[in-house]
């Protein structure tokens, strides 16, 4: 008798609570069933502040892909007969991946949250060195380009971040997301920290090198060590 009681109550509070207010999706389901002209809005995945942070990922996504292109761009110019720098176009291949990989994962996470992807404006965000109809860029010039990119992406996700990381009430909308933090701190900011230091010893050492008068033997030997990393 007294578990017979306790399923009813449990069952009692169950329907108190799929009967709240803020059960939007439940609401708009009997709204749709008793009218066959409403529709179903709220039954979604979204949850915390993501919504406010939306615009943010977007962006950065955006900005993901374009660097993706510039570097495959670098690759393909340092792999032509005329450079013939493999290992510059091993470095650069490996970087468009890694933007390209994290692309995707940004993609997976908006649509996993109940975001929807926007490309709109895709391609103003282009690597300035890169974007000109000839390329025409020594090595020491690629990895400072590649570096400054690095650069602005570790702040653009540092942003993102930030903004989801405060109780921010702005018109009504939360902002604090944990999950959306936790996210983009074991997607992208520790992987940025990596790509930056890498980049800017590469930049220091090749800079050295090149201080010689005729520095092409010294530029070949580098390329021969980035090959083998």
């Amino acid at each position: 008798m007294k578990s017979f009681i306790a399923i009813a109550v449990l069952l009692v509070a169950s329907l108190a609570i799929t009967t709240a207010e803020d059960d939007f999706c439940y609401s708009n389901v009997v709204q749709a069933c008793s009218n066959s002209k409403a529709g179903v809005f709220d039954c979604n995945s979204k949850f915390g502040g993501i919504s406010n942070s939306e615009n943010n990922l977007n962006a950065f996504m955006k900005k993901k892909l374009a660097t993706s292109y510039d570097y495959m761009l670098l690759q393909t110019h340092f792999d032509s007969y005329q450079k013939n720098r493999p290992g510059f176009k091993k470095l650069f291949n490996g970087l468009s991946d890694e933007s390209w990989d994290e692309t995707v994962a940004l993609i997976k996470h908006i649509t996993k949250r109940g975001g929807v992807v926007d490309f709109t404006g895709f391609g103003t965000d282009r690597l300035s060195a890169v974007g000109s109809e000839k390329l025409e860029i020594d090595e020491l010039h690629a990895l400072a380009v590649a570096l400054d990119a690095e650069k602005k992406l570790g702040n653009d996700a540092i942003k993102v971040h930030q903004h989801a990381s405060h109780l921010n009430h702005q018109e009504g909308k939360v902002s604090y997301d944990p999950e959306l933090t936790q996210f983009m701190e074991e997607k992208f900011l520790e992987k940025q920290a990596t790509t930056i230091r890498k980049l800017s010893g590469y930049a220091n050492d090749l800079k050295k090198l090149m201080s010689v008068n005729d520095p092409s033997l010294n530029v070949y030997l580098f390329d021969e060590y980035l090959a083998k990393q």
